[in-house]
């Protein structure tokens, strides 16, 4: 019984300390403009992951080195009107919301569900889900919601594998490129910044973070250093608050770790490390790459 307390403790303590990425989500209405997308616009060709067991989705993905990846998801081809309509993430993929979701890596889920019940935050109860992928491999994952609202929009929500991690994150075999090293950042558009930052060092037990105000990103920043997590809220008129008020509090951006120099102009610098921004234009949406080293 001692044993068995040590390690859950220990699972607390790594799991609030690393907040691992495990995915990120970008929704959509059609799967092969996603696709077709972010090959134009990144160069590389995310890999078809097969439909979810809802009736509703299909996804791609693509993965990186250090096991992270990220997911294409829209709705798919005869897709049940009904189990679309009743989706957690409707209004996103019907609206081509573009960044609506994020997950963490939970080796021990209940002792991760357990330290943010502790801290006072409402956590849902562990929920069985999966997927086929296309030659067969029948995946299988639980999931635990944190917050009230829809899953991994303004909390993350946990992750644990119960078929083997790699076979979902790695559908054939390896890494999709290793041009990048994973997701390195999740912007998270936020309606009020100073509220978010305290929700989110109660639920973390995070520092304090660093601040920085970004004019042609057109938002004011908060960095909770050493993670992955950084909040950003729109100044006045601008694309940011346009979307948290259409979308609520969500992902708006994320940020691949770059393995090699970056190349091309610097749209950003945010805490002294430079952001090159892809073309969202052709993308649709927001995606950045920073340097690995000393993130």
């Amino acid at each position: 019984m001692l044993r068995f307390c040590a390690l859950s403790l220990l699972a607390i303590a790594t799991f609030a300390a690393d907040l691992q990425i495990d995915h990120v989500t970008v929704a959509g209405s059609n799967l092969d403009a996603m696709r077709q997308a972010f090959l134009a616009a990144v160069g590389i060709a995310p890999e078809y992951g097969g439909q979810h067991t809802n009736g509703a989705t299909e996804m791609a993905l693509v993965s990186f080195p250090d096991g992270s990846y990220l997911e294409l998801m829209a709705i798919r081809a005869h897709a049940d009107a009904q189990a679309v309509d009743h989706h957690e993430w409707s209004s996103f993929l019907t609206r081509n919301a573009g960044p609506c979701a994020f997950a963490l890596r939970a080796p021990d889920l209940s002792a991760a569900t357990a330290q943010l019940k502790q801290r006072g935050v409402a956590v849902s109860v562990i929920a069985r889900n999966g997927r086929a992928r296309p030659d067969g491999t029948r995946l299988e994952w639980q999931i635990a919601n944190i917050g009230a609202g829809a899953r991994g929009t303004f909390f993350p929500f946990l992750i644990h594998d119960l078929t083997p991690r790699e076979n979902r994150a790695d559908p054939s075999g390896r890494p999709t490129t290793d041009r990048y090293a994973g997701i390195a950042k999740v912007v998270l558009g936020v309606d009020d910044l100073d509220t978010a930052v305290h929700q989110y060092r109660r639920a973390f037990a995070l520092p304090a973070p660093k601040r920085q105000r970004d004019r042609d990103f057109q938002a004011d920043l908060a960095w909770f250093e050493g993670t992955p997590i950084l909040l950003a809220h729109g100044l006045p008129g601008s694309w940011l608050e346009q979307r948290t008020r259409e979308f609520g509090n969500l992902p708006c951006a994320f940020i691949l770790g770059a393995n090699s120099g970056l190349t091309g102009a610097r749209a950003s610098v945010w805490f002294n490390r430079p952001i090159l921004w892809t073309d969202d234009s052709r993308l649709g949406w927001r995606l950045g790459i920073e340097p690995v080293s000393g993130r």
